[in-house]
């Protein structure tokens, strides 16, 4: 594959903006893990609250994916676009304006900002439904590389908080959100050809296949761990080595650019090599880092660590996306909802496990041992289905399997 195939097979100002659009996202759905360390302090919270606050944005996001993945299919991903972006900036300017006083009300705020954590069910497919299927694996990869905006935050949140107060990273925010909601507006487009309004029955009958809950569980593992770990970091960081902010943010930031530059990569592997085997050796990279990073306690030592987790996690969420519009492209908007749903719920999981086992036992350990565990669930789960999707739809697809 060559890059000017992009720009030849399908619509590359589309393919850039819901980039720019999923980035900025990215960047404000995570924005209370590098600034988690600050806000504890500030409101007094215990580590099992801290991994809470950070988690709930992401629950939501889970949740809304849903929502936001039949909305486009019904009226349209650059309707549903304009509309989460608008409740975002709303939530911003009312944290901006009107402070966050309490743990209930930064949890309240998580809940909005969830909102942009759903902008995953549409930039995804509006992007993906330019293209032909020899090459989804990139452009999935390419639009869903977005969320590098969390690479931003590690590195800008916990500094501005520094210098001018954590509330005021929220009227920060405002600034990028209102450049890309214009960019947005005014340059991208609904990808050609009819999509079919479906009903809610329609969505419930796929959750009856058998494959939606495959594809479902292996991004609640994928995208889970990254996004888990990535609003995490800075907390980790922070209290097993006695960093600043700014410090453990670096950290993350290193962590998290790992992860989201390798996803394209991780796509076009798996356009090479078929998605199948691309994500049994991710998952398994994974699972033997979780474990690593279990019983390590150096911080030169976790940070490569680290490094190499969240790399192989990320090139993990390339190779999903490789997969999903092969076996369900008449249905990508609800499945990139499904899927994401299942990837939210995953990072959900992974940030309060790792807060609670930190204030049950000290340590973040069992956290870390658990999740390897569902990698090497995920791995098994693989062998269960190769054979029969490389046989069945895998056999009528250009891509390979």
């Amino acid at each position: 594959m060559k890059f000017a195939d992009l720009k030849n097979s399908g619509h590359w100002p589309t393919l850039l903006t819901t980039f720019l659009y999923f980035d900025f996202s990215f960047m404000v759905w995570t924005v209370l893990g590098p600034l988690g360390a600050q806000i504890g302090e500030s409101l007094h919270l215990d580590a099992g609250q801290k991994g809470l606050m950070v988690a709930v944005p992401i629950l939501s996001g889970a949740i809304l994916r849903l929502v936001l993945g039949m909305l486009v299919d019904r009226i349209g991903a650059k309707t549903t676009g304009i509309l989460a972006q608008i409740i975002v900036m709303l939530g911003l300017a009312g944290a901006w304006l009107l402070g966050v006083q309490s743990f209930a009300t930064v949890l309240t705020l998580g809940f909005v900002l969830g909102f942009a954590g759903a902008s995953f069910a549409v930039a995804l497919p509006q992007a993906g439904r330019w293209y032909p299927p020899r090459l989804q694996g990139v452009v999935m990869g390419l639009a869903g590389a977005g969320n590098v905006g969390v690479v931003l935050d590690s590195l800008i949140a916990p500094r501005l908080a520094n210098a001018y107060g954590w509330q005021s990273v929220f009227g920060f925010s405002l600034i990028p959100a209102i450049l890309v909601f214009i960019a947005y507006i005014l340059i991208s487009k609904e990808a050609p050809g009819e999509f079919k309004k479906k009903k809610i029955r329609d969505y419930v009958n796929l959750l009856k296949e058998k494959d939606a809950h495959w594809f479902c569980f292996y991004y609640t593992v994928s995208f889970g761990g990254f996004v888990g770990l990535a609003s995490y970091y800075v907390l980790y960081f922070k209290s097993e080595f006695g960093l600043t902010a700014v410090h453990a943010g670096d950290y993350a930031a290193a962590c998290t650019f790992i992860g989201a530059i390798l996803r394209p990569v991780g796509g076009g592997v798996a356009d090479r090599f078929g998605g199948i085997r691309s994500l049994l050796a991710f998952y398994s990279l994974a699972a033997i880092g979780l474990v690593a990073a279990a019983f390590t306690h150096h911080e030169y030592g976790n940070l490569a660590i680290f490094l190499v987790i969240s790399g192989a996690l990320g090139m993990a969420n390339g190779s999903v996306f490789q997969l999903l519009p092969q076996r369900f492209g008449k249905d990508l908007g609800v499945m990139t909802g499904l899927v994401g749903c299942g990837g939210g719920v995953g990072g959900f999981y992974l940030a309060t496990s790792l807060g609670y086992a930190k204030n049950a036992t000290g340590s973040c350990s069992v956290g870390f041992l658990v999740f390897a565990g569902l990698c090497v669930l995920a791995i098994c789960g693989l062998a269960l289905v190769k054979n029969r999707w490389r046989t069945t739809w895998g056999a009528l697809t250009e891509a390979r399997i």
